[in-house]
This record gives C-alpha cells, sequence and structure tokens, in this order.
C-alpha cells in the first residue's frame, strides 16, 4: 500500500515539475512584459569563462557578436553553454540578415537573434520567418543542439515559437523613412537603434547631429505606437535617461571594455599607464 502511495506521489510530483517546465517563458520576454528594463553584456571574444562570469553577475542577457568579431559557431556554442543554469539568456548577432545565418545561430542554442540593416519591411518579415517553424516561418526543423540546451518537455518548436526573440537593427536612413511599414510586420520583439551605423548612414561618421537624434526619436515612437519594446547601446550613466525617455533593452559594452574599466583606476593609482596611440607609435 505504502508502494503504491508513494508512486503516486511521485508521479503527481512529476506531472507537476513537467507542467511547470512547460510553461516556462523566456526571461527577457517576461520581463519586459511587466514593463522593466533589460541589460545585456556584449561578447566578443570567444571565451566562455568570460560569458559565465557575465552571466553569474545577472546580465539579464548576452549579446553574442558575430557580426563584428572573430566569435565562430563553434565557439558561439560555447558561450551558450555557459549560460546554462544562469537564468541570462544567449542571443546571437548575425552577420547577415539570411534565413540560414539565423538557423544555425538557433539551433546551436540561443534563444533569440539580431538581425543587423533591417531597412525594409521585406527584411523585418524575412527575419520573422527565419526564427518560427511553419506555418509561422521558415525555420527548418533539426534543432538536436538547440534541445540540449532547451530540453523543452513539450516539444521545442513550440517552445521555440513562443521564446525564441526577433530583434531587428535600424541603422540606415532607409530604415528611417520606412520605419512605419516596418514595425507593422507581426512578430518582432525588439526594435533596436544602431545609433553609430545610423548616423554614417546620413553622412556624418558617428556623430550624433540633431538630423540623427530626430531620427532615433521617430523610430522610438513609431515602436511604441505598436507596443514593441525599443532598445539602444547605453553606458550607465545614461540608462536612467534613456528609461525615461521609453527604451527598455539594453546593449552594454563588451567583456573586454569593462576589464579595462575596472583595470584603470588600480594602475592610475600606481602611476601605471599603458599603450597610448597618441604618445607611442602604432606600428
Amino acid at each position: 500500500m505504502k508502494k503504491i502511495v508513494g508512486t503516486a506521489m511521485a508521479g503527481a510530483v512529476l506531472a507537476v515539475l513537467a507542467q511547470a517546465q512547460t510553461e516556462w517563458e523566456n526571461p527577457v520576454k517576461k520581463t519586459l512584459r511587466e514593463g522593466k528594463p533589460v541589460v545585456g553584456m556584449t561578447v566578443s571574444i570567444p571565451s566562455p569563462d568570460a560569458a559565465l562570469q557575465a552571466a553569474r553577475l545577472g546580465f539579464d542577457f548576452l549579446w553574442i557578436e558575430m557580426e563584428h568579431s572573430a566569435i565562430t559557431l563553434e565557439s558561439a556554442r560555447n558561450i551558450i553553454l555557459a549560460t546554462h543554469g544562469t537564468g541570462t539568456v544567449p542571443f546571437i548577432r548575425v552577420p547577415v540578415n539570411e534565413l540560414w545565418t539565423a538557423k544555425r545561430a538557433l539551433d546551436i542554442g540561443a534563444l533569440g537573434v539580431i538581425f543587423p540593416f533591417v531597412s525594409t519591411p521585406e527584411l523585418a518579415q524575412r527575419a520573422v520567418a527565419a526564427c518560427k517553424y511553419p506555418p509561422l516561418g521558415r525555420r527548418g526543423s533539426g534543432p538536436g543542439l538547440a534541445t540540449l540546451r532547451w530540453p523543452a518537455p513539450g516539444g521545442y518548436s513550440d517552445f521555440a515559437d513562443k521564446n525564441a526573440m526577433v530583434i531587428i537593427i535600424i541603422e540606415q536612413k532607409e530604415a528611417v523613412e520606412r520605419i512605419e511599414e516596418i514595425v507593422a510586420v507581426p512578430g518582432i520583439d525588439v526594435v533596436f537603434i544602431g545609433p553609430n551605423d545610423l548616423s554614417y548612414s546620413y553622412g556624418f561618421r558617428g556623430r550624433q547631429e540633431p538630423v540623427v537624434m530626430e531620427a532615433q526619436a521617430k523610430v522610438l515612437a513609431a515602436a511604441q505606437r505598436r507596443n514593441i519594446t525599443v532598445g539602444r547601446l547605453a553606458g550607465g550613466a545614461e540608462l536612467a535617461g534613456y528609461i525615461k525617455q521609453g527604451y527598455q533593452f539594453f546593449q552594454t559594452s563588451t567583456e573586454l571594455n569593462f576589464m579595462a574599466a575596472g583595470a584603470r583606476p588600480l594602475l592610475q593609482s600606481l602611476g601605471k599607464t599603458g599603450f597610448d596611440p597618441k604618445t607611442r607609435p602604432l606600428y
């Protein structure tokens, strides 16, 4: 009798745990839905140890940089595995907005894809379709590695369609001109403003001139009218002001820059300085 009761209780516990796991929600999505900001560190070097340290520090997500770094799919996979059990969500910025790049990022376990240079509604539709399984999109089925990182009891495809995030970057003049069409595309989770490339697109080579600031304000307003989260690059001192403006999703500095910021005060207190290209030969 005890064995029967014990078995029944164990079964009930497993059923409750399975239901809880099935109802798991991407914590970044959940936090944004609750109206709170999220912040992520940019991963620019292929170091699982640095990624794990960032995850343990409490960043909401890791922005795994594959557009402007030497990170490969293999090293990105190791970085993703390092986030397991930490509560930090791995996203990958792919180098181009193509189905195959997004598919490979998701299939190694990223739970969101960041698409650069989304300047037309057609490119926005392509981004969404790359992250959703048919009939919602065009993602191919083969998530063996992804299921090791995200062992969804109810099935990976439904889990991924619900939790994998689509983050598009607005960083060209054309995108600003067509922003109303772009934000009308269903399935976009975050509209991210790339201020530096946007400035280059207007001919200012990174300078945040008034016309560039006006363009950013236009994008912010258009996304907010559609209740789409808006993100941008930001440092610690700027966060409060940007949150007040309505931004919620923040890419912060790289692990290398954080290391430099932490080391400089110590070195300077001892009168030690590093390489300065203004005072030493470059080559």
